[in-house]
């Protein structure tokens, strides 16, 4: 860098010396070994990687901006069903209470009129608070998109059930989750046996998660740094490659119609309200009814006076 470049004023002395390099830059140049092609010299121009080589770094840029992608989406599923699960047992009583009060209400208010149609609308308020289940209901909360839930499970296993104990898992349960979704995903297995083995360790990461067992997780963290590993994944042929990158891009397409799914669902459509604390919103939605069951109780007390 030159004084003029660091904004230093130039003496006369600078001049001088400025000359006298310009006088020996074509002597330097002479005297400069010149590149070897066949070295590959990359500051020259001639050594710029193979084809191979620069279609490899794209798949390992594109693996690892999948497995971000999917940790992303997989956060976000595990908020969905805690916090459907958590409004089904926090909140589902009031739902039925509220049900229930109109069914009352409706029942009284048929009573008074004799109108048939309030008697029919007495009949349907009834019939909500006690319809008939369909396989739907008979098997709701059964199965995610894991297998069984952990209720199931629980039953199954003569175990204590373990609901979890808010929608977001906390921060360190979080941090211990991307770590380890990083460095177990089963894309970067190089073959089926490790896949195998990487998706089965993930499934019991993934459960430790959705319950927010940081234990767990640590116990996880040292299984895996204690376990076998795997060799790396050495792509060299073009068309693995392309293979490689052309089932990343459907992968990350379905994981983008799944997540979509997500969003649009009426869970996740009530967590967008509210993004930073949703277990606050579960509160909020908890008073509401409340004050929606006093409202109905005092109109129901009004009609059977």
């Amino acid at each position: 860098m030159t004084h003029e470049a660091a904004g230093v004023p130039t003496t006369r002395n600078d001049e001088d010396r400025q000359n006298q390099d310009r006088q020996d830059e074509p002597q330097q140049a002479q005297d400069a070994p010149q590149a070897d092609p066949a070295a590959g010299d990359v500051a020259g121009g001639s050594g710029a990687p193979r084809p191979e080589e620069r279609l490899a770094r794209a798949v390992r840029v594109a693996e690892q901006a999948l497995i971000e992608f999917e940790i992303a989406v997989e956060t976000f599923r595990v908020e969905v069903e805690n916090f459907s699960r958590l409004h089904h047992q926090k909140l589902g009583p009031m739902y039925a209470r509220l049900d229930e009060l109109d069914a009352q209400i409706a029942e009284a208010r048929a009573a008074r009129t004799g109108d048939p149609e309030d008697l029919r609308k007495a009949q349907e308020a009834r019939a909500i608070v006690m319809p008939m289940p369909g396989v739907d209901e008979l098997f709701h909360d059964w199965m995610d998109s894991d297998g069984l839930s952990p209720e199931a499970s629980a039953m199954l296993t003569e175990q204590p059930v373990r609901p979890p104990k808010r929608v977001r898992p906390g921060e360190e349960a979080r941090k211990l989750y991307r770590e380890l979704a990083r460095q177990a995903h089963p894309d970067l297995a190089p073959d089926e046996q490790e896949r195998t083995r990487r998706d089965e360790f993930i499934a019991r990461v993934n459960a430790a998660y959705g319950r927010g067992d940081v234990a767990l997780l640590k116990e996880l963290a040292a299984e895996w740094a204690a376990g076998p590993v795997a060799p790396e994944l050495r792509l060299s042929e073009s068309e693995e490659l392309y293979a490689r990158l052309d089932w990343l891009s459907r992968r990350k397409e379905l994981l983008t119609v799944l997540a979509k799914e997500l969003e649009d669902s009426a869970i996740g459509s009530m967590l967008r309200m509210a993004p930073d604390d949703p277990d606050r919103l579960l509160d909020d939605i908890g008073e509401k009814l409340l004050a929606d069951v006093s409202r109905r109780e005092d109109e129901l007390a009004g009609l059977v006076q």
